[in-house]
């Protein structure tokens, strides 16, 4: 099951007090102060984990605590530091804290391997040994643990994609990529067959390659909850470029883009500045001697009224996906520039 969004609660280790402790020997009468320090409370620590590709495992456990550090002990012994506490997300995981209505983006996981620190441990509390002086030698007492940190987080997965497949349900998104990468999506001839997003290695020649994400199908008001509404729309904001796919049998291909890019703007202003290709799907299902008068209409639609150029498709018979992946790849070759 794919889930991209949890809340959890995190709660650090208190460090272990310190000992209030003298030395007790034979022919001492009056031994000096030998109370150790506490050990260290186990931090709380996000981990990015490249083969983790959902937040499942935070959906129903919700409370995640790191064991507190042990007091110390005469003899000038040290408590022993606890263990941290490592929860592992997938990559593209950003992290917020939303505790006291607070909303604090506290970091990202972005890389395989890394870590950030959620909730610090407690220091360990001092012991009495560490109070001894020319003027007090003979402390009494010692330092309690600091406590752990407590937070409330909000986990938000954002698939990480350079190009992020975007059109209407049924525009034939799941079918491309299953056909250009090695993912393979539900795929039927009805709305909303994709239910959550999908990744797929596009392979282009022999050394080259990039990651493309199926994204679930927006519709008109999908920025309002429409639909499959916002629930989806957030894994596009991490693509480089997006891929606008318009089903060829659309009563207005022309229209069916400008909503596209509508719904993406009101999501997120930023989103429909992307570097984007518009690409007509379903090129098969068109009869031949219709085929090249009706692109020719699109083209000077698109071209005259946006200055934007298109590529015809079919997944089904393979037209064109070789030029499709080969722009798409020195499209993103330029970009990283």
């Amino acid at each position: 099951m794919f889930i991209d969004y949890a809340k959890i609660k995190v709660q650090s280790g208190k460090g272990g007090d310190g000992c209030v402790s003298f030395r007790r020997e034979k022919f001492v009468a009056k031994g000096g102060p030998d109370g150790g320090d506490g050990g260290r409370g186990g931090d709380v620590i996000a981990v990015g984990n490249e083969n983790v590709n959902t937040l499942i495992a935070y959906r129903y456990k919700k409370l995640f605590k790191a064991t507190k550090g042990q007091h110390g002990q005469g003899s000038n012994k040290t408590g022993g530091d606890s263990k941290d506490r490592y929860l592992e997300f997938p990559l593209g995981t950003e992290i917020y804290n939303i505790t006291e209505d607070k909303h604090e983006k506290i970091g990202e996981i972005t890389k395989h391997e890394q870590q950030l620190i959620i909730a610090k441990g407690g220091n360990g509390g001092r012991g009495n040994a560490r109070f001894k002086s020319s003027t007090n030698k003979a402390p009494r007492y010692a330092k309690q643990g600091g406590n752990g940190e407590y937070f409330e987080l909000e986990l938000v997965l954002k698939l990480m994609a350079e190009v992020g497949l975007v059109g209407f349900p049924n525009a034939g998104k799941s079918t491309l990529l299953s056909k250009v990468s090695d993912a393979h999506p539900k795929i039927a001839d009805y709305k909303f067959t994709t239910l959550a997003p999908s990744l797929g290695v596009v392979q282009v020649g022999d050394y080259n390659s990039f990651v493309m994400a199926d994204i679930p199908g927006i519709i008109e008001g999908a920025h309002n909850g429409k639909g499959l509404g916002v629930q989806f729309l957030r894994h596009i904001q991490r693509t480089i470029i997006l891929l606008f796919l318009i089903d060829m049998n659309s009563s207005d291909p022309f229209y069916e883009y400008q909503i596209l890019k509508k719904e993406l703007h009101q999501y997120d202003p930023y989103l429909d500045k992307k570097p984007h290709l518009i690409v007509l799907s379903k090129m098969d299902t068109i009869p031949e001697e219709d085929k090249e008068e009706l692109l020719n209409i699109l083209k000077n639609e698109f071209e005259i009224k946006l200055h934007e150029h298109i590529i015809s498709i079919s997944s089904i018979s393979g037209e064109n996906l070789n030029i499709l992946k080969t722009q798409l790849f020195e499209m993103i070759k330029e970009i990283n520039k």
